[in-house]
């Protein structure tokens, strides 16, 4: 068999997937790279997101766990959003059931596990798979979670990172406050998107098709798609990540109400 065919059939890593509260003014995300193609040159980067609101893990978490099906199996997300950097927080790997996790364990995998079953986890011990044996107290992206990256990547198992944990002490956020009876559900603006769309936690399953929504004491039309209303129109609908949300139509929902993360929001069944 020539080379040409064995290269052919040589397996193609698993891609690696950034998420970080880095944007792409400074070097930080293309220093990370810089790292992983060092150490795993076929491996791809892909780019969830860097645009996560500084140090807003909640919302991190949030897009990793409405992303993450989307990607090829046996993804590494790379994610470092860690206002903990430096501090006691344990650097962490997790096998997942569909992907991996590398990053702090700071409840940012939290949406993640509650839709993935977890195999492994392993605390980031070993300096061997670091960029040195001195790392920096600031930038543990490049000095530690992109060299493990690039590792996994290349085939490393999971073990050889450092010590292995139970799962059960995992960091977790807290869920935000969901209240449902037979009449109304309460649910809380999670996420407001660039657009200014107001996420809630409210599941699609959960919203019956005959229904009012209130936001801060108003009726919101309920609608199939944005264009149900005319320019301009504040509306309620299911979003492409499957919750409800409230927006304006060719407008930004967040200015036009002032809204913010944690606002309450009522669905009111009408049998």
């Amino acid at each position: 068999m020539n080379e040409s065919v064995d290269q052919s059939h040589q397996k193609v890593p698993a891609p690696v997937v950034l998420l970080t509260d880095f944007g792409l003014q400074d070097s930080y995300v293309g220093v990370m790279k810089g790292v992983i193609a060092t150490i795993c040159p076929p491996v791809h980067c892909l780019d969830l997101t860097h645009a996560i609101p500084p140090q807003q893990v909640k919302a991190s978490s949030i897009c990793l766990g409405q992303a993450y099906a989307y990607f090829p199996r046996g993804s590494i997300f790379l994610c470092v959003v860690d206002p903990g950097v430096g501090s006691q927080r344990r650097a962490i790997a997790v096998e997942c059931d569909h992907c991996f996790y590398v990053g702090p364990d700071n409840g940012l995998g939290t949406e993640l596990w509650q839709h993935q079953g977890i195999k492994r986890c392993v605390e980031l011990t070993n300096p061997d798979y670091w960029l040195s044996a001195t790392i920096s107290a600031t930038f543990q992206g490049r000095d530690i979670f992109a060299p493990v990256a690039a590792h996994l990547a290349n085939g490393v198992d999971l073990r050889h990172f450092g010590q292995s944990f139970n799962p059960a002490s995992l960091v977790q956020l807290s869920p935000s406050p969901l209240t449902i009876t037979a009449e109304t559900i309460t649910g809380t603006i999670d996420y407001i998107d660039q657009f200014g769309n107001l996420i809630s936690n409210i599941a699609a399953a959960l919203v019956p098709e005959a229904c009012t929504i209130y936001y801060q004491n108003r009726s919101i039309p309920w609608v199939k798609t944005y264009s149900d209303r005319p320019p301009g129109s504040i509306l309620a609908l299911i979003g492409s990540h499957g919750f409800l949300e409230i927006a304006v139509n060719s407008g930004n929902a967040q200015t036009v109400l002032k809204a913010k993360i944690g606002d309450r929001l009522m669905v009111i069944n009408q049998p």
